[in-house]
């Protein structure tokens, strides 16, 4: 059963080490991210899987101990995804960058295993692997992983679409709400026409979230280069 969950984005550049002298623009994100993680930590879970999106090749589940780097990203960083024997298969990026937010945060509150999710999948499939994900432990916690549109100025990675603002408006509140009907009822098309790589892990977390009562708390909010951000805690 789901007992917590933590939303955060997933962009490399929350690593300060890859972020360099841009570092500081970010702090408040990693705050956010920070509170999260002991809203996580404070619900006691047996099993921590974290969830993010990936390519299909990637996509998949990843063991405790599964490691990654951040070479693709120009920095000799590797981070692994809690203690275990791991596997050759290397975590995506959204793996890594929650990876590099556990080890920040020392976590050791139970044992954490990654699921990668093809951000081309179906909602319906989507909330079908969360509802299989809430039955792995009697106490299942998610970190959720997956940015909002990045669609939001004519400088962002996607330039501007004027749909992203409303998209990611949207999402926004039902994140903040643990509104699950609301993000199951979110737009595939839609969020790949707005780059948004959120979509498919916000619907796993509206899958496993059936039936579980939880409130949710939106900790933070913005668009920074162009891309929607959001923290958001679930418990």
């Amino acid at each position: 059963m789901l007992v917590a969950a933590a939303v955060c984005p997933c962009p490399p550049l929350l690593v300060p080490d890859i972020a360099a002298g841009a570092a500081p623009e970010l702090d408040a994100a990693r705050d956010a991210c920070s509170d999260a993680l002991g809203v996580l930590a404070a619900a006691r879970p047996g099993l921590l899987l974290v969830v993010g999106p990936a390519a299909e090749a990637q996509s998949g589940t990843y063991p405790a101990g599964a490691h990654g780097s951040f070479r693709s990203f120009g920095e000799d960083l590797t981070v692994r995804l809690g203690e275990g024997p791991g596997q050759e298969r290397q975590l995506p990026p959204s793996l890594c960058v929650a990876a590099w937010l556990l080890e920040r945060a020392h976590w050791a509150a139970s044992p954490v295993e990654g699921l990668a999710v093809d951000d081309r999948l179906a909602g319906d499939r989507c909330a079908a692997a969360g509802r299989e994900a809430a039955a792995r432990s009697e106490r299942v916690a998610m970190l959720v992983m997956g940015d909002g549109s990045a669609c939001r100025t004519l400088k962002a990675p996607g330039y501007l679409d004027a749909r992203a603002e409303g998209f990611d408006r949207e999402a926004a509140r039902a994140l903040g709400a643990a509104d699950t009907e609301a993000l199951t009822a979110l737009d595939a098309a839609l969020a790949r026409e707005v780059k948004a790589a959120g979509r498919a892990p916000w619907q796993v977390l509206a899958g496993a979230a059936e039936g579980a009562g939880l409130e949710g708390r939106l900790l933070y909010e913005d668009a920074p280069y162009g891309v929607g951000y959001f923290v958001a805690t679930w418990s």
